[in-house]
């Protein structure tokens, strides 16, 4: 495993391949709790980070993420995403663009260091998508601040290509 998140660190994510995912536990918009690690006792977990609700690209890249759903659920993947945004936005956001995902609150950025997605030019929070077996071990890390769309792919592509047991 990575040493914890550390603002000297000049790595791309903290985190890579072969690293075990850190449990975190956050709230969705309508306020149920969720734990990573219960997640991931059902099947394989697809993390995206995005900067924020209603942007061109977050929303092109959850609008993706929405109309590849159930590939994603046939290859035994559960997609979550996750931004600072607080729950009533992810709430109007999950409507307006009929998501069938969860969308986690981070809004102190907490769980966003644990997993080592750095702003982009210091302000601009960063779009990593993770894609972590049932075990808990990360199995693909893509990072794309602009390619919102391709997030979708190459996770797509790791669950097809590799067994997430």
């Amino acid at each position: 495993m990575t040493p914890p998140f550390d603002d000297k660190i000049s790595p791309k994510h903290s985190l890579a391949a072969g690293d075990r995912a850190p449990d975190f536990t956050a709230t969705t918009a309508t306020g149920e709790t969720v734990r990573l690690s219960e997640r991931l006792a059902r099947g394989a977990v697809v993390l995206f980070f995005y900067p924020k609700d209603d942007s061109v690209v977050c929303t092109a890249e959850a609008c993706a993420f929405r109309d590849s759903y159930e590939a994603f659920t046939a290859a035994g993947a559960e997609v979550i995403g996750i931004s600072r945004g607080d729950g009533e936005t992810h709430r109007r956001f999950a409507e307006k663009n009929r998501l069938p995902f969860l969308l986690l609150s981070d809004e102190d950025g907490a769980i966003r260091r644990l997993y080592g997605v750095r702003n982009v030019l210091g302000v601009i929070p960063g779009r990593v998508t993770f894609v972590i077996g049932k075990d808990g071990v990360v199995r693909q890390v893509f990072e794309s601040l602009l390619e919102g769309q391709k997030h979708v792919t190459e996770a797509l592509k790791t669950l097809q290509n590799s067994p997430l047991e």
